[in-house]
């Protein structure tokens, strides 16, 4: 199959990559051209704007940013919907806000356009191993038509429903679980440390017991390592999730008040000089109200 892929950040590219490695034909376009160079060396072809990749596509994967670049992308002046065509279907795989999942959803109906949203779980890793989570919203025609296709990704496909909508809307409410288990995980490693618990113990207790799924395995590790620069989601990627997160909850008059707590410590990162490092950093924060020197227990392994 003929399948396009824009945007080949830390997430996309391994997708596209994943696409490649199935047998599809597959070709790329991202802002900085350079970033495709090995994609095309093992097969893909390039091309010069989103309206071509399109044109040449029977599927659109995208995979940006944010609200801006997915827009931009999206109905700019070479961007997907020029060139897409009423056979084809544009998949976007962005996290992005309501409002704009809905533009998206609308904007591609009124130019008689079949349109998908297939947001994943996983971080990097995961894509390049073919072990993401899809959340997927649409028409279940073009669902059947994709489902084979979105296997390349990971093994496991949750449909939610004919409208896109749902499935963006999921995926902020699932990264919301990350994070406030990011917060908890924190506030448990902070406490025993302060009373003379290695972090590396409760993390070994605690997925040793109740707490061993992936989130907890996964990110305990990383904080646990004080691991914050490993490639994956910063902090401000956080903040921008979570800011979507709250505004649904403005969309649906539903309180959210554990999503205002995690913003709060995301922007206490950003004012700390961790803007760019993963949102694991969180643990520092917590540690520093604690009272704990973010380089302590550095210290004490070393001596």
């Amino acid at each position: 199959m003929k399948i396009g892929f824009v945007g080949l950040g830390a997430m996309g590219h391994p997708m596209a990559r994943r696409l490649l490695d199935a047998g599809h034909e597959v070709v790329v376009y991202n802002r900085t051209a350079t970033k495709a160079d090995d994609l095309v060396a093992h097969g893909a072809t390039r091309c010069e704007t989103p309206a071509s990749v399109a044109r040449d596509s029977e599927i659109v994967f995208s995979m940006m940013l944010d609200d801006a670049t997915t827009e931009e992308i999206t109905f700019g002046k070479d961007g997907i919907a020029v060139g897409l065509t009423s056979q084809a279907i544009h998949v976007c795989c962005s996290t992005i806000s309501l409002t704009l999942a809905r533009r998206l959803r609308d904007g591609h109906t009124e130019r008689g356009q079949v349109y998908v949203s297939a947001n994943v779980l996983g971080r990097p890793p995961a894509a390049e191993a073919g072990e993401l989570f899809v959340i997927a919203g649409g028409a279940s025609q073009a669902l059947d038509r994709l489902e084979p296709v979105l296997k390349c990704f990971g093994p496991k496909i949750f449909r939610l429903g004919d409208d896109p909508t749902q499935a963006n809307l999921a995926k902020l409410s699932l990264n919301f679980m990350i994070y406030s288990t990011i917060e908890q995980m924190a506030e448990v490693f902070a406490l025993n440390e302060k009373a003379g618990t290695d972090p590396r113990k409760i993390f070994e207790v605690m997925t040793g017991s109740f707490y061993d799924a992936p989130v907890h395995r996964n990110y305990g590790q990383l904080m646990v390592n004080q691991d914050f620069d490993s490639p994956g989601a910063p902090v401000t990627l956080g903040l921008k999730d979570i800011g979507m997160f709250l505004d649904a909850g403005g969309d649906y008059a539903v309180p959210l008040p554990y999503a205002s707590i995690v913003r709060d410590r995301l922007l206490s990162a950003i004012s700390a000089g961790d803007a760019d490092r993963d949102f694991v950093v969180l643990i520092e924060r917590v540690r520093q109200s604690s009272g704990l020197r973010s380089e302590e227990r550095k210290d004490k392994e070393n001596n």
